[in-house]
């Protein structure tokens, strides 16, 4: 794999329960950062991945019926902390920014998309699918907000499921395939079935790190991958479907069993979040 940059983002956070997202956690609200990935090819330049919240969440959830929204997850986003005001301190500017790759279409990971309108979108024709087609209340049930997807996304889409599919490296195993983004090795996305319709995470390798495995919220923390500890079955079943979540967190565990120091990114995962703060 072409090697590449790797920078974590922390643009904001939601509170919710614990018990949410993990079967044995607290009922005590708990913070969960929201994270995006800058990674800094040496051909293509800067690359996100995933925006985190956005100030356009803000305006989209203040409407009726999107404000539930914004009361079951309370999210908080300080000024300047949005990731393409973040760009800067890399020595970046959005419109520098040529390749947006969405792991999935909830709101947290999607915000910040209007904000890089010159990037191709790299996502998943399903999970595109899924948005398009989603009015106000059942996009909301979804977790889902049309008003933030790019008006011009079908013109910029560039799906996964046509990217010539590429073997992953065997420290990666049991995933063993992924989609080639760029063409070029360097940026492999991976089939993360469960939590909702086309929900995909992206393997690189990170100049820092070697294989860099950034998988979205399959798990909601790198301890649930260790633990391989799911979500409970109603949280699971509300966005996508309880087995393949609890399959997918089985493979990271086996994953991580088999390579204890894989780096694996969850995009609310506290540790990775003071990582991105320090």
């Amino acid at each position: 794999m072409r090697e590449v940059a790797v920078h974590l983002i922390r643009a904001g956070h939601c509170v919710h329960p614990l018990r949410a997202t993990i079967r044995d956690g607290s009922w005590r609200p708990a913070v969960f950062p929201a994270l995006s990935v800058l990674v800094i090819h040496p051909v293509e330049g800067p690359i996100v991945f995933d925006t985190g919240y956005d100030p356009a969440f803000f305006a989209a959830t203040q409407p009726f019926p999107e404000r539930f929204y914004r009361w079951l997850t309370p999210a908080t986003l300080e000024p300047g902390a949005d990731v393409a005001s973040q760009l800067a301190r890399f020595g970046f500017a959005p419109a520098d920014v040529r390749h947006l790759i969405l792991s999935h279409f909830h709101a947290d990971h999607i915000a910040g998309a209007h904000a890089f309108p010159k990037a191709a979108i790299h996502c998943a024709r399903a999970g595109l699918d899924a948005a398009c087609s989603s009015g106000r209340i059942a996009g909301l049930r979804a977790g889902i907000l049309p008003a933030l997807l790019p008006v011009d996304i079908a013109q910029r889409a560039r799906f996964f499921e046509d990217a010539p599919r590429l073997a992953l490296p065997d420290a990666l195993q049991p995933f063993d395939t992924g989609a080639d983004i760029l063409g070029d090795g360097s940026l492999l996305a991976v089939e993360l079935p469960g939590h909702c319709p086309g929900h995909w995470g992206m393997v690189v390798a990170d100049a820092a790190h070697g294989e860099h495995f950034m998988v979205a919220d399959a798990a909601w923390s790198s301890d649930a991958i260790r633990r391989n500890m799911p979500p409970p079955r109603l949280t699971s079943n509300l966005l996508g479907h309880a087995g393949r979540v609890e399959d997918t967190l089985a493979r990271l565990n086996a994953l991580w069993r088999r390579n204890p120091a894989i780096r694996l990114t969850p995009a609310h995962c506290p540790e990775r979040a003071a990582e991105a703060e320090a």
